[in-house]
């Protein structure tokens, strides 16, 4: 019956204690860690571009970017040599903006 208790209870300490270590939830290890790298490439659009939903010719296109629009590229999507797609992000002001504006698309080069 101890015995029975004594695993019961490491058990029980274990399930509480453990998953507050783990990444997925838990403490975060650093509080100061920057979450975003440092060498984000900005290009300025020099002609009107369509702004998509995913990196296909008959993607739903989100709306078209003016001339000197600044945008961040998150990643490329390479489908043929002539055909190269970036995952972008606009320039937002989160507070001012309202939180149905479209910030993210995909841009084909």
């Amino acid at each position: 019956m101890i015995n029975n208790l004594l695993k019961n209870f490491c058990l029980i300490t274990f399930a509480l204690i453990a998953p507050i270590t783990l990444p997925a939830g838990g403490i975060q290890k650093s509080l100061n860690q920057d979450k975003f790298t440092n060498n984000t490439n900005e290009i300025i659009l020099s002609s009107n571009t369509s702004l998509y939903t995913f990196p296909e010719n008959h993607a739903k296109e989100l709306l078209v970017l003016d001339i000197g629009t600044t945008v961040s590229v998150l990643r490329n999507w390479k489908v043929s040599e002539s055909e190269i797609w970036f995952r972008v992000e606009l320039a937002s002001n989160k507070v001012l903006d309202g939180p149905n504006n479209i910030t993210k698309g995909w841009i084909k080069i």
